[in-house]
Protein backbone atom coordinates (compact mmCIF):
# COMPACT_ATOMS: atom_id res chain seq x y z
CA UNK A 1 0.00 0.00 0.00
CA UNK A 2 1.18 3.51 -0.79
CA UNK A 3 -0.09 6.89 0.36
CA UNK A 4 1.07 10.20 -1.10
CA UNK A 5 1.17 13.67 0.50
CA UNK A 6 2.18 16.97 -1.07
CA UNK A 7 4.49 17.64 1.87
CA UNK A 8 5.80 15.48 4.70
CA UNK A 9 4.37 17.92 7.29
CA UNK A 10 0.85 16.83 6.18
CA UNK A 11 1.38 13.23 7.34
CA UNK A 12 -0.93 12.56 10.33
CA UNK A 13 0.98 11.31 13.35
CA UNK A 14 -1.30 8.26 13.53
CA UNK A 15 -0.20 7.35 9.99
CA UNK A 16 3.45 7.11 11.01
CA UNK A 17 4.20 3.89 12.92
CA UNK A 18 7.86 3.70 11.81
CA UNK A 19 9.90 4.31 14.94
CA UNK A 20 13.37 4.64 13.39
CA UNK A 21 12.60 7.16 10.63
CA UNK A 22 10.71 10.44 10.49
CA UNK A 23 8.58 11.56 7.53
CA UNK A 24 11.09 14.26 6.62
CA UNK A 25 13.83 11.62 6.24
CA UNK A 26 11.73 9.65 3.75
CA UNK A 27 10.38 12.68 1.86
CA UNK A 28 11.75 14.09 -1.37
CA UNK A 29 14.81 16.24 -0.60
CA UNK A 30 13.83 18.67 -3.37
CA UNK A 31 10.09 19.19 -2.92
CA UNK A 32 9.20 17.78 0.51
CA UNK A 33 6.52 15.56 -1.04
CA UNK A 34 6.29 12.03 0.29
CA UNK A 35 5.08 8.66 -0.90
CA UNK A 36 4.64 6.26 2.00
CA UNK A 37 5.30 2.73 0.72
CA UNK A 38 4.24 0.62 3.70
CA UNK A 39 6.08 -2.60 2.81
CA UNK A 40 9.35 -0.79 2.07
CA UNK A 41 9.25 1.25 5.27
CA UNK A 42 8.50 -1.82 7.37
CA UNK A 43 11.45 -3.61 5.76
CA UNK A 44 13.65 -0.56 6.34
CA UNK A 45 12.74 -0.65 10.03
CA UNK A 46 13.57 -4.36 10.21
CA UNK A 47 16.88 -3.67 8.48
CA UNK A 48 17.66 -1.00 11.05
CA UNK A 49 16.95 -3.49 13.86
CA UNK A 50 19.12 -6.20 12.27
CA UNK A 51 22.04 -3.80 11.76
CA UNK A 52 21.85 -2.68 15.38
CA UNK A 53 22.92 0.83 14.40
CA UNK A 54 21.28 3.92 12.93
CA UNK A 55 20.76 4.01 9.18
CA UNK A 56 21.27 7.39 7.54
CA UNK A 57 19.46 7.97 4.27
CA UNK A 58 20.94 10.23 1.63
CA UNK A 59 17.91 9.65 -0.62
CA UNK A 60 14.51 8.00 -0.33
CA UNK A 61 11.35 9.05 -2.21
CA UNK A 62 11.98 11.44 -5.12
CA UNK A 63 9.38 13.50 -6.95
CA UNK A 64 9.67 13.29 -10.76
CA UNK A 65 11.00 16.85 -10.78
CA UNK A 66 13.71 16.20 -8.19
CA UNK A 67 14.63 12.88 -9.78
CA UNK A 68 15.29 14.70 -13.07
CA UNK A 69 17.30 17.44 -11.30
CA UNK A 70 19.62 14.91 -9.63
CA UNK A 71 20.03 12.85 -12.81
CA UNK A 72 18.08 9.84 -11.55
CA UNK A 73 17.04 7.07 -13.92
CA UNK A 74 13.72 7.86 -15.67
CA UNK A 75 12.15 4.73 -14.16
CA UNK A 76 13.94 4.99 -10.79
CA UNK A 77 12.55 2.99 -7.88
CA UNK A 78 12.89 6.19 -5.84
CA UNK A 79 9.85 7.49 -7.77
CA UNK A 80 7.79 4.60 -6.38
CA UNK A 81 8.82 5.17 -2.76
CA UNK A 82 10.49 1.79 -2.29
CA UNK A 83 14.15 2.74 -2.76
CA UNK A 84 16.65 4.08 -0.28
CA UNK A 85 20.27 5.17 -0.51
CA UNK A 86 21.82 4.19 2.82
CA UNK A 87 25.03 6.01 3.79
CA UNK A 88 27.85 3.73 4.84
CA UNK A 89 28.63 5.63 8.03
CA UNK A 90 30.10 2.85 10.19
CA UNK A 91 28.41 0.09 8.17
CA UNK A 92 29.96 -2.76 6.20
CA UNK A 93 28.65 -2.73 2.62
CA UNK A 94 28.51 -6.53 2.29
CA UNK A 95 26.76 -7.02 5.64
CA UNK A 96 24.26 -4.27 4.83
CA UNK A 97 23.39 -5.93 1.51
CA UNK A 98 22.98 -9.36 3.12
CA UNK A 99 20.71 -8.02 5.87
CA UNK A 100 18.70 -5.95 3.36
CA UNK A 101 18.16 -9.06 1.24
CA UNK A 102 16.99 -10.98 4.33
CA UNK A 103 14.26 -8.43 5.05
CA UNK A 104 12.94 -8.31 1.48
CA UNK A 105 14.96 -5.84 -0.59
CA UNK A 106 15.75 -7.12 -4.08
CA UNK A 107 17.64 -4.38 -5.91
CA UNK A 108 21.16 -3.35 -4.89
CA UNK A 109 23.44 -0.62 -6.12
CA UNK A 110 26.86 -1.55 -4.76
CA UNK A 111 29.12 0.52 -7.00
CA UNK A 112 28.90 3.69 -4.94
CA UNK A 113 31.68 4.66 -2.53
CA UNK A 114 29.64 6.37 0.19
CA UNK A 115 26.28 4.58 0.11
CA UNK A 116 24.39 1.44 -0.92
CA UNK A 117 21.19 1.69 -2.93
CA UNK A 118 18.47 -0.77 -1.85
CA UNK A 119 15.01 -1.17 -3.34
CA UNK A 120 12.06 -3.53 -3.72
CA UNK A 121 12.03 -3.53 -7.50
CA UNK A 122 13.06 -6.37 -9.76
CA UNK A 123 15.95 -8.54 -8.57
CA UNK A 124 19.25 -7.02 -9.77
CA UNK A 125 22.62 -5.69 -8.70
CA UNK A 126 25.00 -3.13 -10.13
Amino acid sequence: MSVRYNHWSEVPTRMWPYKFFKPEEIACKGTGSILIHTEALMALGLLREKCGAPLYLSSAFRSPYHNAVVGGAPLSSHLLGHAFDVRLTGLDKTKLKAEAENVGFTGFGMKYRTFVHIDMGRKREW
